[in-house]
């Protein structure tokens, strides 16, 4: 006998950041609205509203290419504390139609509404009901995808976006019909780089890869993606919903110049306080970082990375600015820079087992206390969190 079918649902605001700045401002609904940067900032877009997105203003986008293709474009900056505030209204609204909900980040989510009375004879209108609640209590729309899996219920919400509502079919022929006309990119982890590749192959389409064997995929894309493809290309999907709050992967802050900078002395002081800042949200959340990188973006936009690995995972910001300056220290600047970037990566909680190495003796250093150090970050921590990130700047270092 087998078991019921799981009732999962994906769940994406529909252009959130625009659509919070929409709902908080009356005066610019209807209007192409753009969240990010200005356009004599030389910064990017963030987000837009789906009336900007008429004019092919896409997330990313040069600020100063997006005010040329729409002119009328009202920009607005991002307002990271408003959203997350509404985020969290958002999320309480889930829980409040199952305790099984995974956030994937600030505007989306899956569900597992399986055990939840009446979702599997009607997993419909409970996404409605879902629907309905958002609206009424946030003023904002969202578009909601119903599947059998995790897969499927994501492409279903970006089907008829905004304010769409998609039920995928749940027999597993109808599944295989479903997805055959799509094209390749829409299975997770097909990338552009990975479609060139199956398109070398003749495979354009879902349906292709549904008539080949996971042998033929196996000689197509490997031992550990080309069974993946295959199941994926016939709607097979079996992660749980992973209940519990999304914990970041990574952490970094960049800065996009007004003017390009040439002077080392300036970038030094730019990363610094990137660097400062990242430490900061380290802390916050408990973490330690066991690598680092820093990037630059020149005038002609060419962008290079550098990472290193660190002898042990720390969130001290002394260890975490020795780190980047060795790196910046390394490159040469042919060109002046647009932008500077710091970030940490491979987090964990402190002490955590397996997530660290014991440094060898001669990656050993000597310098100040670690208890010491720890309480002197958060101190500095908590003059900036009520006077802000200028009351202390880092010396000459």
């Amino acid at each position: 006998m087998s078991s019921a079918p799981r009732i999962i649902l994906h769940v994406d605001m529909d252009a959130f950041f625009a659509a919070v700045e929409q709902h908080d401002r009356p005066e610019l609904r209807g209007r192409p609205v753009i969240v990010g940067a200005r356009p004599e900032q030389r910064g990017v877009v963030a987000t837009c509203s789906y009336e900007a997105r008429q004019f092919g203003i896409r997330s990313a986008m040069p600020s100063s290419t997006a005010a040329r293709l729409c002119p009328n474009a009202v920009f607005v900056p991002v307002r990271g504390e408003r959203y997350g505030e509404v985020s969290g209204q958002i999320m309480t609204i889930f829980r409040e139609f199952t305790p099984f909900v995974q956030p994937i980040s600030i505007d989306e989510a899956f569900l597992d509404m399986t055990s939840i009375p009446g979702s599997a004879a009607a997993p419909t209108k409970a996404a409605r009901a879902l629907k309905n609640r958002i609206r009424e209590q946030t003023g904002l729309t969202a578009s909601v995808g119903v599947a059998p899996n995790k897969f499927l219920a994501k492409i279903a919400s970006d089907m008829e976006k905004p304010d769409g509502l998609t039920v995928v079919p749940f027999a597993p022929a109808a599944i295989v019909a479903f997805l055959a006309p799509m094209p390749v990119k829409r299975i997770w982890g097909v990338g552009g780089q990975t479609a060139k590749h199956l398109a070398r192959h003749g495979i354009r389409h879902i349906s292709q890869i549904q008539n080949l064997s996971a042998e033929t995929l196996v000689r197509i894309c490997g031992p550990t993606f080309g069974p993946r493809l295959w199941q994926l290309a016939h709607g097979i999907d079996d992660r749980a919903v992973e209940a519990g709050t999304r914990e970041e992967k990574s952490i970094s802050h960049e800065e996009t110049f007004a003017e390009d900078v040439a002077g080392r002395a300036r970038l030094r002081q730019e990363l610094l306080e990137l660097v400062e800042k990242v430490g900061r949200r380290l802390r916050r959340a408990e973490r330690q970082a066991r690598t680092v990188q820093i990037k630059l973006r020149f005038a002609d936009f060419r962008t290079i990375t550098r990472q290193q690995s660190l002898a042990r995972a720390t969130d001290s910001d002394r260890l975490l600015v020795k780190a980047a300056l060795d790196l910046f220290a390394k490159e040469s600047l042919p060109q002046a820079i647009r932008l500077i970037g710091f970030g940490v990566s491979g987090l964990a909680e402190p002490g955590t087992k397996g997530q660290l190495r014991q440094p060898s003796l001669f990656e050993q250093e000597e310098g100040p206390d670690p208890k010491q150090e720890k309480a002197l970050d958060q101190a500095v921590d908590e003059l900036r969190d009520q006077y802000g990130h200028t009351i202390l700047r880092r010396g000459k270092w």
